[in-house]
């Protein structure tokens, strides 16, 4: 019997794909039952959000030095696709603007904000404004590891969901989510067991769990619950065991 959770495709089909690029992206909404898209943002020296996981481009473009210190034009003519396959090369460092134009209709998005103390001032309200601009703040969630980042998006909206990403299983961590407003929780899927899932189901939590690769840990997620988002780098593999599940877009 297959199985009927939501897919999230981790930083786009990232497995398939490279990383966070927009190809990444068009991967994952080839799958019909992707119902969410994982993706990191960073700040470009400009202060446009840019769609990449570490504060350096060294490990996933042609170049090196911080994101911080490259302008969002010169990030986008960085070669962030050949480090995977000849096949991707030129493949740009996109901005959050353009996965939100590519995504609009088709998904949902989790937009997990790579700060922390501080590092990127303004972050929180640039994207905010993004997801105004193109009406998507009832279908995307802001999740970070950083609670202070958290606060600062439901200062500046308070209708949007946010999420506290954590690799780790703490006790009074469903109080901890309540006292920040945050609805939305992304662990990692290794720190989930049945009992803190009905915890977190009874606290009226949506729990993503990451990243989940092989079958067999997917098929332990789904054991506990068809309600839990299984967040994959292969959405490939996650579709040769769900049972005909086709993508629920919720608009707004």
């Amino acid at each position: 019997m297959g199985i009927a959770n939501p897919c999230c495709a981790h930083r786009g089909a990232s497995g398939l794909a490279p990383e966070n690029t927009l190809a990444a992206m068009k991967k994952a909404l080839s799958f019909p039952f992707v119902e969410w898209i994982e993706l990191d943002v960073q700040l470009s020296k400009d202060g446009v959000p840019v769609v990449i996981h570490d504060d350096t481009v060294n490990r996933t473009t042609d170049r090196k030095g911080r994101v911080a210190d490259y302008t969002a034009a010169e990030l986008a003519s960085m070669d962030a696709g050949g480090w995977f396959s000849p096949e991707f090369r030129g493949e740009p460092v996109p901005t959050l603007e353009q996965v939100l134009e590519l995504t609009a209709g088709k998904c949902r998005l989790n937009i997990e904000l790579k700060t922390y103390g501080g590092r990127y001032p303004g972050m929180e309200a640039a994207v905010v404004g993004l997801l105004r601009r193109h009406g998507r703040t009832g279908d995307s969630v802001i999740t970070s590891f950083d609670p202070l980042a958290l606060r600062r998006v439901k200062e500046i909206e308070g209708r949007i969901r946010t999420g506290l990403i954590i690799d780790a299983a703490p006790p009074g961590l469903e109080q901890a989510l309540a006292r920040l407003g945050a609805t939305f929780l992304s662990i990692g899927w290794n720190r989930l067991t049945a009992d803190r899932m009905a915890s977190y189901r009874q606290a009226g939590l949506t729990v993503m769990a990451w990243t989940v690769d092989r079958k067999a840990g997917m098929r332990q997620i789904a054991a506990m619950g068809e309600d839990i988002i299984i967040c994959t780098n292969y959405p490939d593999r996650f579709g040769e065991l769900q049972a005909g599940r086709k993508r629920r877009w919720f608009g707004r």
